[in-house]
């Protein structure tokens, strides 16, 4: 375990550098976000090389990863109406996180995100974490606490609506992971698509 607990800190400390307020405008976020997420699929692959043999791309699969991304963007659309509704603050801390993507090529960004970002975290927090913490807690509390740390490395964002927004995430991937483990592939489909749609193809506005 001790394996797992320096790769969080790890994943802790690069979101912090790339989300807290005093410590993002020093980085590009882009180049720091693509960097880390290479770090942390080269951390999953050294200490749990198992995730490869997981990964099945077929039909089955992708229409999972394509179904449960739409399913999700439709959350988070509603979910965005409503929080603009009860909170005065919602709307601008959803401005601050869009606000990164202004001056980015589209292409780009949904290349980042489709083949790389999407697919790394996935590959870290479920492939890894939540598989490493459901051999050693059990399942579900492997699961709750793997969203919890998902959750948690967000805080330092100081952004109440990216946190809500991982909480939110890390219990739908958590839950099918926990639950449909053979539909890993299509779990990391839907990510890589969820990432692309909501921030680049179809963002929540």
């Amino acid at each position: 375990m001790k394996r797992l607990y320096f790769s969080l800190a790890v994943a802790l400390l690069l979101w912090t550098l790339m989300f807290c307020p005093l410590t993002a405008p020093r980085f590009d976020f882009w180049e720091m976000m693509a960097g880390s997420a290479l770090l942390l699929l080269s951390l999953a692959t050294l200490f749990a090389p198992a995730w490869w043999e997981r990964l099945k791309f077929n039909l089955p699969n992708i229409l999972f990863g394509v179904v449960v991304a739409v399913a999700l963007w439709c959350v988070f659309w509603l979910g965005d109406k409503i929080a603009s509704w009860m909170f005065d603050f919602a709307r601008p801390q959803v401005d601050l996180i869009y606000g990164i993507k202004e001056g980015e090529s589209p292409w780009v960004l949904s290349l980042l995100l489709l083949l790389l970002i999407g697919p790394a975290e996935e590959l870290f927090w479920r492939g890894y974490v939540q598989e490493r913490m459901g051999k050693k807690w059990g399942l579900t509390r492997g699961y709750l606490i793997a969203t919890a740390c998902y959750t948690l490395v967000h805080v330092p964002s100081c952004n109440f609506m990216l946190v809500m927004a991982s909480m939110v995430c890390g219990l739908a991937w958590g839950f099918l992971y926990r639950y449909f483990p053979d539909r890993f592939t299509g779990i990391v489909i839907s990510h890589a698509l969820w990432d692309a749609a909501v921030f680049v193809w179809l963002p929540i506005l």
